[in-house]
């Protein structure tokens, strides 16, 4: 069957030096991409639905993997500000890309961010290796764990799951209409990178279980199900309370 297997391939933008106007220009691509996907909206909804308000007198420790630019996850906050008015905020990327008007912006709505550069891989290592490494209540991660082939996924994951209560993975949805829509970017003015990294991500996207079967941990709740036209979402909750700390 057309698409059964993912198929992984490297994407351009991650190649790209973070100042070449090529990428710059495939960043604000990914905003309108976003804003096409309905993530915004898809990832308020889970995180409503998933995350428990936290305790009095601390902030929501928040972990995003993969962030780029940190400002899908503002246009979240800015929504979610009421039921999270004190938020423990860690963009992780491998590339320094929060600007100092997107940190402004979290400040101004009581969000403490700061940002970890360094490779996902170097991450998961710390955790798996380090029982003493941060923990968080939420982990978030947006059109990320496609860049990864299975093995490298399913490790990952082990280091998310030992390192939260509560995870939300957002995903391509590897569909027809999916391949369909990521020919046709250039109708959003997307750039050359924009346009092969949507084909590629389709391609490497999920469908059906995928995720949770590489998903490591019992005791877990999980639900992985197409959202809106073009996405995947995962969510794990675990069975114990919020880590403490």
């Amino acid at each position: 069957m057309l698409m059964r297997q993912r198929v992984v391939g490297a994407e351009a933008l991650d190649e790209l030096p973070v100042d070449d106007p090529a990428a710059r220009h495939a960043r604000r691509d990914l905003r309108r991409v976003h804003r096409f996907m309905a993530s915004r909206w898809l990832l308020v909804r889970a995180l409503r639905a998933a995350v428990p308000a936290p305790p009095p007198g601390r902030p929501l420790r928040l972990l995003e993997l993969g962030a780029g630019d940190g400002t899908l996850l503002l246009d979240v906050a800015r929504r979610l500000v009421r039921q999270w008015p004190e938020v423990a905020l860690t963009l992780l990327d491998r590339q320094d890309l929060l600007s100092p008007r997107t940190a402004a912006d979290y400040a101004g709505l009581g969000w403490r961010v700061r940002q970890q550069c360094c490779d996902v891989h170097q991450w998961a290592a710390q955790v798996q290796a380090d029982p003493a490494a941060p923990r968080w209540d939420v982990i978030v991660t947006t059109l990320f764990l496609h860049h990864f082939a299975d093995p490298a996924l399913a490790a990952l994951l082990r280091a998310v799951a030992a390192s939260t209560r509560v995870f939300v993975a957002l995903e391509p949805r590897r569909a027809p209409l999916a391949l369909a829509a990521s020919h046709l970017l250039a109708l959003i003015g997307a750039n050359g990178v924009t346009r092969s990294d949507a084909v590629l991500s389709v391609r490497a996207g999920f469908r059906d279980a995928e995720i949770g079967a590489l998903w490591p941990a019992t005791g877990w709740q999980t639900q992985e199900r197409a959202a809106f036209a073009f996405s995947h979402a995962f969510v794990a909750i675990a069975a114990a309370p919020m880590v403490a700390a």
